[in-house]
């Protein structure tokens, strides 16, 4: 049995797909916005300041592996109900609260890990879902663009690892945005086009990042934001990041004379 902390976006909708082929028993703890998985009959919408119940549903379930996946929107702290573990565990919430998102979820990890309950990779049952090193499309970086690109994942590779910041835009010149907590289509949709100049996006995980619930996803949508931006190259890193649509995005790439790379 395995427990399914699920969230916004199509990741989650990848995972479920892969579990029922492989027909293999699941549950769902939505922490969607609008409680997107009501429709499924495996599914228990749950506040996240209910940890007794949360925990209690688990261990009802015998269940010892869980997976984070999809954008889980960060709580509101003053508006969450709490149960009496969540009376005792917010603090250290709220703590990590100032950290960073990603803090919030590294403590989400801490405190399942003390109840015996382990988090296992989100792409543990969907391995297609990442790239291998290589690039994949017709058009290939040169040397020029190798050196902008090192340029770039050198800069994100010294950014803070507990917040939001995954991805960037650099060209020949400058760093043009960094992702902020509105995510990657806020961030590209924000570059002023000039056709002139060549952009570049990197969206790599960040060196302590925890890769167990929290891989950068790129998926067809951002690749229309991308054509947009006037993005000549996508940079991701093998094996840890999400891409999702693989084939109609590639094949968007190629027609749009970008490059799509894992390093």
């Amino acid at each position: 049995m395995i427990g399914l902390f699920l969230g916004e976006n199509q990741l989650p909708l990848e995972i479920l797909k892969s579990l029922k082929k492989k027909k293999l028993k699941y549950f769902i703890i939505d922490l969607s916005k609008n409680n997107k998985f009501k429709k499924d009959k495996n599914c228990y919408f749950i506040s996240i300041g209910k940890f007794g119940k949360i925990l209690d549903l688990i261990k009802s379930k015998k269940c010892k592996k869980v997976i984070f996946a999809g954008n889980i929107i960060k709580p509101r702290i003053s508006k969450l109900k709490l149960d009496f573990k969540g009376v005792y565990y917010i603090p250290r919430i709220i703590k990590a609260s100032k950290l960073g998102d990603a803090a919030i979820l590294k403590e989400l990890i801490k405190i399942l890990s003390e109840n015996k309950i382990k988090v296992i990779k989100l792409n543990t049952y969907n391995p297609e879902l990442t790239l291998k090193k290589g690039c994949f499309t017709k058009i290939r970086p040169n040397i020029s663009d190798l050196r902008i690109i090192k340029k770039g994942t050198q800069i994100l590779s010294r950014s803070n690892s507990l917040n939001h910041v995954q991805a960037l835009v650099i060209n020949n010149k400058k760093i043009l945005s960094f992702e902020k907590r509105k995510g990657t289509k806020h961030m590209l949709r924000s570059i002023k086009k000039k056709k002139s100049i060549k952009n570049y996006l990197l969206k790599i995980p960040k060196s302590k990042q925890d890769l167990r619930v929290d891989l950068p996803t790129i998926g067809f949508d951002t690749l229309k934001d991308c054509k947009k931006a006037n993005i000549k190259g996508i940079v991701m890193k093998a094996n840890q990041n999400i891409f999702l649509d693989r084939s109609k995005s590639l094949k968007y790439a190629n027609k749009y004379k970008m490059f799509v790379i894992a390093q």
